[in-house]
């Protein structure tokens, strides 16, 4: 596959690279569940920080192969992180640049492609990889008001805004929620089509609105319901719930759903 010739001739430019003790391989390449569709999640792992110059970053990814552009990943919240695109073939490299003391701090455990003097399987082999998990009294400290910014986009008819507010419950909320029901890390809705039981896909699939009030009204009523639903099942007895909000918030909602709809 053009993802694992890719890495292999990185892995023989690696070796010669000055500074560089080792290049690991995550996501569906660590894993072996690649396909024709799947990017390559890289960690470059380095003597010295890269990560803090985007020109000595660039550097290295244009020596990789044929970069058509390439750009940091500040809108996820890692700088360190290098989204590529090569051409020849035509491919999504992202490539993370961390220091051998920053690797001891990991979501996963990478599959090591390559390393100097066994510098990166020492290292998870003594440390621990740890995802973050969702804070349940975050969450529920935050959702109800969301509901109701959600409830008042609908009534002033400001339907693209609610039906993108909708799908940050749904990314954000809702499908790590499900996503953990379902065994899986809570990683949004990355390969929900694949992770979840088929009960739990079609509820997802029902807080998918169209461009219509009655679509967007119930689709959130979904989202709300789903809430219920999971909160039940995988809260602690140590989260603590505001009744009173959540009372409020859905006599709001209910409101504008009588307001504005026939549903």
């Amino acid at each position: 596959m053009i993802q694992k010739e890719f890495a292999d001739q990185l892995i023989e430019k690696v070796k010669h690279y000055p500074g560089v003790v080792g290049l690991a391989a995550g996501g569906s390449l660590a894993t072996g569940q690649m396909d024709e569709y799947s990017d390559i999640d890289l960690v470059l792992v380095t003597e010295t920080r890269i990560s803090d110059d985007k020109d000595k970053m660039i550097k290295f990814a244009s020596a990789a192969g044929d970069l058509l552009n390439a750009f940091t990943g500040d809108h996820v919240g890692e700088p360190r992180l290098l989204i590529c695109l090569y051409d020849n073939p035509l491919l999504h490299v992202d490539i993370k640049f961390v220091t051998v003391e920053e690797f001891k701090e990991r979501v996963e455990n990478p599959f090591v492609l390559w390393e100097k003097d066994g510098v990166l399987s020492g290292i998870t082999g003594k440390t621990k990889a740890k995802w973050p998990k969702p804070d349940f009294q975050w969450i529920e400290d935050r959702f109800w008001t969301w509901i109701h910014y959600a409830s008042l986009k609908i009534g002033r008819g400001e339907y693209f805004e609610a039906l993108d507010f909708i799908s940050y419950l749904r990314v954000s909320v809702i499908s790590p929620l499900m996503q953990i029901r379902n065994g899986q890390l809570p990683r949004g809705l990355r390969k929900v089509e694949f992770n979840f039981a088929n009960a739990d896909l079609e509820k997802l699939k029902h807080t998918v609105p169209e461009y219509e009030v009655n679509s967007i009204v119930e689709s959130l009523e979904n989202v709300i319901q789903l809430y219920f639903e999971l909160r039940k099942e995988l809260y602690p007895g140590t989260v603590v719930f505001n009744e009173k909000v959540k009372e409020k918030t859905i006599e709001f909602f209910n409101g504008i759903k009588k307001k504005k709809t026939a549903i």
